[in-house]
Parts: structure tokens; sequence; C-alpha cells
């Protein structure tokens, strides 16, 4: 089964927290309480989404993260690459070496394979993990199925001795 890590499925929560508060910085402490997520764990998600340009840490007391920039402008893809490397369904494809790449035969249909792979997740942008099902295209809702992620169990919320409803 094709899978994304848990760190990188965190990511894409810890991504959707900030893309609900727009450009305004967020600590990660609050972070973590409103993801329900433990802070080293959001400390570390951030720094390899700061390594890759995809968030920017502001320091002093006022200090957090914010997103680097606007949420329509990262797709799924890049998150991932931020999180786990290069994109590709096989080493060969992701640029890895490989001994068989000569005699293999099926390389380039993994090529292709990868290509639409990463394409599709091109296409999706945070805005668009942002939104709730309810606020998708009926077109769209059909599309995703059954399928659910670790990341439904996250919302940004925030604590309990705050407002209870997401900061936008």
């Amino acid at each position: 089964m094709l899978r994304v890590s848990r760190l990188t499925d965190y990511a894409t929560v810890v991504l959707r927290c900030l893309a609900e508060h727009g450009q305004g910085v967020v600590p990660v402490s609050e972070i973590a309480q409103w993801v329900r997520l433990e802070p080293p764990t959001v400390s570390k998600v951030l720094k390899n989404l700061a390594q890759a340009g995809l968030v920017k840490s502001l320091r002093g007391t006022s200090g957090g993260y914010r997103l680097a920039r606007a949420a329509e402008q990262i797709s799924v893809a890049m998150i991932i690459e931020a999180m786990e490397g290069p994109l590709g369904m096989t080493d060969c494809v992701a640029g890895g070496a490989c001994e068989h790449i000569n005699h293999c035969g099926v390389s380039s249909h993994w090529q292709r394979i990868s290509k639409k792979v990463t394409d599709a997740l091109s296409e999706m942008s945070l805005a668009d993990l942002a939104q709730s099902a309810h606020e998708l295209p009926v077109s769209q809702v059909s599309q995703l199925g059954a399928l659910k992620s670790r990341s439904e169990h996250f919302e940004c919320k925030a604590s309990q001795n705050k407002s209870s409803r997401p900061i936008r």
C-alpha cells in the first residue's frame, strides 16, 4: 500500500492550521494544542517545513510560525517532498541508484505512473486541504469515497479556555 509517513500526515494538519490563520504568526505551543499533538512533534514538523521554504519562523516574544506563501501556492506534492524527499514510486524514478536499470524493462512505466501521481498531488493545494468536506463541490466529495486520513481526527481548534471555533 502506498502511504505517507505519520510526520507527513501531521505536516498537512499543522499547515492546515496555519492556513486557517492566514498570515498570522502562531506559537508552536498553540499549534500543538489546536491540533492535539505534542510540541516536540510539531516543532520537528515545522523545522522540516521551514527548511523547504513552506513556513517562516519568527523569533521573539511574539514569535512563532506562519505560512511562507499563500495556501493556494503550496501543493500537496511540495508538502510530501518537504517531509519525505523527492517523489517517486521507485528508487530509479526518485533519482536513486539502481543496479538493474539497464535490464529492468519496467522503469519507463514506473516513470509514467510516478508522473501521474505527482501531477495529481501537485494539483491539490493546501487551500484545498483547508476546506472541510462539506465545503467541497459534490464531484470532489464523491471522489473521496470511503478513504479517511488520520488527519481528519485533527482540527485546528482553540484550547478549552478559548473560543471553540477555529481562528481565521
